[in-house]
This record gives structure tokens, sequence and C-alpha cells, in this order.
């Protein structure tokens, strides 16, 4: 029997690679119940996750009639209509919105932004402590620089990020059915919103995603109204949730390895190499979206039926040891790095370049600015929201240390990381273990 385990909990967020290798002592495919979702099967090794992935005739999105896997009958119409995006999307249709969307951000050079994104890491690292010392890292920092990028790329107003915070903030406070019917309200909002912007454009053109997006329609792209609609709510809400919560984990992860910040400070040509540690590391983003299984099938040995819901654990796949040397440890020189943070087949991730871009620059911005930055609080006083699927810090209070409160960092981290040492320049990395 799998072990009960509550992908919540604290415990859980503060140590993935201990529960999960007792997850996956169970088996590579194993029967749980996740919140929202229902009774479902979970993967728990590499090769199991990227199967399931890859192989989309089987493990569909949708079920024979279009309803989407995930959803569930008590959810209202709003939801299946924002749902209805690329991500849920099954071939044809998922080519279909792709190849839209693909063929906007082909007009918008992704890589040309690195020294916008880069200015503004700079900007927000000034003004970190400007409202008082110690700050919270997630939102003075983590939160709004990908929501800055994004807004900019999809041509939103800077002036209308507010809004876009408190409907972040809404989305990670998602634990359970209760709080999902309190974002219902800002779901509302949400679209009303995105629906002007997208009439705006419409009418008036501009600058951005957003008017690519409507030029591409306006082409001939096949598209709907609605299926606009979803597509730059996912936008808008991929492209910021999940990078917020790398860059807030991986600052994390630093604070509490001085030896592994200082080796990143010697040589920040180092942060792509970095970020894709973090990336599998970090993991912020836990699980894919619930599969439909559409026939019979053993999946690494364990048969699943027609009918069956499955989810690949994509935090399991990135601590599997049988990819990753010593996986429970966070080692910034590892390479090759077969993390799978980013998915894999019809549906990898879109916007992975500007994930790594946005990481790479937020790290460098803060550490240059503030290189003796440390946690205002004991690492243990660290917490994770309750959010299912995504591992998310929920404050990150920070401080430009004095001397009191290095000795009291270094203390703690004399305790639980006996070897600081640097990665040595030959690429031999000090093995730091993950709390």
């Amino acid at each position: 029997m799998a072990p009960r385990l509550d992908f919540t909990s604290e415990a859980f967020f503060r140590d993935p690679p201990k529960a999960i290798a007792a997850l996956r002592a169970s088996g590579p495919v194993v029967a749980t119940r996740f919140p929202l979702v229902g009774d479902v099967w979970i993967t728990t090794t590499h090769d199991a996750t990227a199967q399931v992935l890859k192989d989309s005739t089987i493990f569909t999105l949708r079920k024979e009639d279009g309803e989407v896997a995930g959803l569930r009958w008590w959810m209202p119409k709003l939801v299946r209509t924002i749902a209805n995006n690329m991500l849920t999307m099954d071939e044809p249709d998922h080519t279909r919105l792709r190849s839209i969307v693909d063929e906007a951000f082909r007009r918008r050079a992704i890589v040309a932004m690195e020294p916008r994104i880069r200015a503004i890491a700079d900007g927000l690292a000034d003004e970190l402590f400007t409202k008082g010392s110690p700050a919270d890292l997630v939102q003075s920092y983590a939160r709004i620089l990908p929501l800055s990028v994004i807004c900019e790329l999809l041509g939103l107003p800077l002036d209308d990020r507010p809004k876009f915070i408190a409907w972040a903030n809404s989305m990670s406070s998602l634990t359970n059915v209760v709080s999902f019917f309190r974002l219902l309200l800002a779901f509302r909002k949400m679209r009303f919103y995105l629906e002007q912007q997208l009439q705006s454009a419409r009418e008036r053109g501009g600058e951005g995603l957003i008017a690519e997006l409507v030029q591409v329609e306006r082409e001939g792209g096949e598209i709907t109204p609605d299926e606009m609609v979803s597509m730059v709510f996912l936008l808008l809400a991929a492209g910021s949730e999940t990078t917020t919560h790398l860059i807030s984990g991986s600052v994390y992860e630093l604070l509490r390895n001085p030896g592994l910040r200082d080796w990143l400070e010697e040589d920040w040509s180092r942060a792509g190499l970095a970020v894709e540690e973090f990336l599998r590391f970090v993991s912020p983003v836990q699980f894919s979206k619930p599969r439909y299984v559409r026939r019979n099938i053993e999946l690494a040995g364990v048969q699943l039926k027609k009918g069956d819901r499955v989810m690949v654990m994509l935090a399991a796949a990135n601590v599997d040891p049988v990819v990753h040397d010593q996986p429970e440890h966070l080692d910034l020189t590892r390479k090759p790095n077969r993390h799978i943070s980013f998915g894999t087949g019809i549906h990898f991730c879109l916007g992975h370049q500007l994930a790594r871009i946005e990481a790479a620059c937020a790290l460098e911005a803060l550490f240059v600015r503030w290189p003796k930055l440390g946690l205002a609080v004991d690492a243990s006083r660290i917490h994770w929201r309750k959010r299912p699927g995504l591992r998310a810090i929920a404050k990150l209070p920070v401080v430009a240390v004095d001397s009191q409160l290095v000795d009291f960092r270094d203390a703690t981290m004399s305790r639980s990381q006996p070897n600081t040492d640097r990665p040595s320049r030959s690429g031999e990395a000090s093995r730091s273990p993950a709390m």
C-alpha cells in the first residue's frame, strides 16, 4: 500500500525528496487521492513521468466527450471556460492554438528582452528595502519581477500591476474547495479585464503579445473569442506564478547555503547552470494536470484501466536516483542536468526561455545589489503555501545583514550544513543537504 501523503503539508514542502522516496518505495506508479482532483494515479519515477507526457494518444487531457480530465462535475462554467486553453488540449486542437501563440512569440524575440529584464530586476533590487526592513522577498521582488515582465510582453499597463498581484495571491491561496470558490470572484474580474484589453487591441491596435495575437486572429488564425481570453489568461498566470516561486525558492536555498552563494557570486556566468539545478531541486511546479487513460495499459509494470486518471509528479522525476546522482543534494555544477521541470512532449513549456532568463537576472541583480543579504528569521520559520501541486514559499523575510545577523545565520548554517566548502572552479561541487 502507498503511504497516505498530504501533498499540502509543511513536512512535504520542507523536504520533498524524503517524502517522495517513501512514496517511490511503493512503486513507480501509485494510487492516491489528490486535493480537488480526487482519486488518481501518480508517477514517482523519471521514466514513467516521461512516458505519460510523451504519449499523448493514450494519456489525454480530455475524455472522449471532450471534457477536461481534471475538472469535477461541481466546477462552474467560468472555470471550464478558463480551463479551455492549450494546456488542456489534445491534438489537433493543441497544435492549432500552439501555432497561434508560437507565431506571436516569434514576433516578440524573447532573448532580445534580456537587457530590459535585467533593468527591471536592478530597479526592484534597489527598491527592496524602501518600505522598511525586513522585506518580504516574495511580494517585494520575486512576484513583481515576472509580473512586470509578462505585463510588458503582453502589452498590459504597468499601472494595473496591483490588480495582477492581487489575482496572483488569490491563485496561490488555492488549497481546497472553499478557497476554490473564493477564487471565482478573482477569475470573474480577471476575465472581464482581459476581454476589455483584447477588445481595445482589436479596435486600436497596440504593442505587445495581445496585439500580436489579435493580428494573428485577424490574419485567419483559428481561435474563438473564449479561447483568446483563455490564452491570455494562461500567458499572464503561467508567465508569472511559477517563476515567482522559482526565484523565491532559489534565493531561499542560497541564503541557507552561503558557500554556494559565494561560489555563484565569484562568477555570474555560472548563473545559467545554477538555474537549471534550481529548476530541478526547487521544482516549483510539482505535478502535471490530470490525464485520462484512453485504454487499458501497463505503465511501468502497473496495470491502468481505461477511464483511470493519472498525474505525473515532476518533482519525483527530478529526484529520481536512477537519473540524478545524489538527487537529494543541491549541486549547482550538476551537468548534464536532466530535470523535467518544463515537461516534455507536445506540452513542453512555451515560456521556458523566458523563465530561465528571468531567474538568472533576478539572482544576479539581487545579490550584486545586496551581497550581504540574509534571512531575517531562522530557516525553520519559513513556511510554504498549502497549495497542492505548487511549491510556493508564503513569505521570505530578508534583511541587509549586519554582523549580529551574520553570526546568527552562520550558526544556523553550521548546524544544517557541515560542509560549506564552495564548489571549485574545476567543477567539483560541495554537497549541501536539503532541508
